[in-house]
């Protein structure tokens, strides 16, 4: 028998299961309101980034977001990192509410937690030492001397660069370099979650690979776990055990990345998995599903399934009932009436 839930009920069950839940996530939603006024002196309707979402992340698991631009999922992990306040709903790290924390409470969830940008060009200060880049977050908390000299070093050793770049600029670094970087700063207060907003989209075809495999060794060496924003399916197939398919701030699928790679169950995720591309030869001339039209306005979203006007296969029924979420196969949740 298929499961069902209202939008920001239970999340999905979690396949595979590797840990007790670290982050959990109820009915978020961040609305913002919209400047100026719209027609006749109305105010005009707030943007709905993130519009009732659920699900958790299991220590030591790598869950990713994926999504067009406007989907919700960087607004997301802005929420989880408390760069931002939820309009509705709860974050909990370690069952402890997020957006309640403060004083001791509050410096331990910012010891715990960590980042790591898009671009290292623009995250990391141009007139600091890289040793200085690095070591602030333990200089924060009262780190100093040769304790965070040698903590230093160590962090850069373990992302595969000399000690001895500690005494340079990011400047005198390649891109890869400057993300290696930004992975010793996120990993050198020991955090238990680490949220990776398109960690490699800035970089070279060629780097991409490598910076991915050292995230993953670092996962396995220091226990950690990952949330993982990305725009590409490629990127999260290849990193992620489970993959969210975010659209117009809501999911419409969640699996193991395995089988949502095999068995994909939503319009949206077949298209977005047939643009990536096959290295079979025999695979090269696979059928490319087509994404017509722009992704509506998050401030006026369409009546019923969200997707249903760039839908190919969408019928009546799309256009006025909004669809389930619901599970049809252990750990497998779709919001679809045609899946």
């Amino acid at each position: 028998m298929v499961a069902s839930t209202r939008r920001g009920d239970a999340p999905p069950a979690v396949a595979p299961r590797r840990g007790d839940v670290i982050l959990r996530i109820r009915g978020l939603k961040k609305h913002f309101q919209a400047h100026g006024i719209a027609a006749l002196g109305r105010r005009r309707p707030p943007i709905r980034a993130v519009d009732g979402v659920s699900f958790d992340i299991h220590r030591g698991e790598n869950f990713g977001l994926v999504g067009e631009s406007g989907s919700g999922k960087t607004t997301i992990a802005k929420l989880v990192l408390r760069l931002d306040t939820p309009t509705e709903g709860e974050i909990r790290f370690e069952d402890a509410d997020v957006h309640a924390l403060s004083g001791r409470a509050l410096n331990a969830f910012r010891k715990a937690t960590h980042v790591v940008f898009q671009d290292p060009n623009s995250s990391l200060s141009p007139r600091m030492r890289v040793r200085d880049i690095v070591g602030e977050p333990l200089a924060v908390q009262g780190v100093r001397g040769k304790a965070l000299a040698d903590r230093v070093a160590e962090v850069l050793s373990l992302v595969g660069l000399n000690p001895q770049a500690a005494e340079r600029y990011p400047h005198e670094f390649s891109g890869g370099q400057r993300q290696r970087i930004a992975v010793a700063r996120a990993i050198v207060a020991e955090p238990q979650l680490i949220v990776l907003d398109e960690p490699v989209s800035a970089l070279d075809v060629s780097i991409r690979a490598q910076i991915l495999n050292l995230l993953r060794d670092l996962q396995d060496r220091l226990h950690l776990t990952y949330l993982t924003i990305a725009h590409d399916l490629a990127v999260v197939y290849q990193a992620c055990d489970r993959i969210g398919v975010m659209y117009l701030g809501r999911l419409v699928e969640l699996a193991p990345s395995e089988e949502l790679y095999r068995d994909p169950a939503h319009p949206y995720a077949k298209i977005l998995l047939s643009a990536i591309p096959k290295p079979d030869p025999k695979l090269r001339h696979a059928e490319r599903l087509p994404l017509t039209g722009e992704i509506p306005s998050p401030a006026a979203p369409p009546p019923g399934c969200r997707f249903h006007p760039r839908c190919p296969i969408a019928v009546e029924r799309c256009s006025v009932d909004e669809p389930e979420w619901r599970e049809l196969r252990s750990g497998h949740w779709v919001a679809c009436h045609l899946a």
